[in-house]
């Protein structure tokens, strides 16, 4: 399986929806489709 690369922008952004949002870290990973053990969490 290749692993995924995401770019610098797309964290900030995910970051800050979570933030924003005020949603959980495991309730924005489900929602960006993005598994917990993602380097860089």
């Amino acid at each position: 399986m290749q692993r995924r690369k995401f770019s610098r922008e797309f964290e900030l952004e995910a970051v800050r929806l979570v933030r924003e949002r005020n949603v959980s870290v495991a309730q924005g990973e489900h929602g960006l489709d993005v598994h917990e053990n993602v380097p860089g969490k």
